[in-house]
């Protein structure tokens, strides 16, 4: 089943930082669509949840450099 999250990053300001997530979110196995914010700070995907979980997109991101923000707080290495 493919479902549709949307992610909250920290410290996301650039054209180029955009670019590094959403390549990143892309080899994550089980990618659909990546839909980057950049205003926002937000990426949006769409994903198979039987090949991938909202915390591997989540590990990846922070694997990246970035912090992922959620309703407890930002998520670190």
């Amino acid at each position: 089943m493919v479902v549709k999250k949307t992610i909250s990053l920290k410290d996301m300001n650039t054209p180029e930082d955009a670019k590094r997530v959403s390549e990143t979110l892309h080899d994550v196995w089980g990618i659909r669509n990546v839909e980057i914010q950049l205003d926002k700070g937000e990426a949006t995907i769409s994903y198979d949840e039987k090949a991938a979980s909202i915390q591997d997109f989540h590990q990846a991101i922070v694997d990246s450099g970035f912090e992922v923000r959620n309703e407890e707080g930002p998520i670190k290495q």
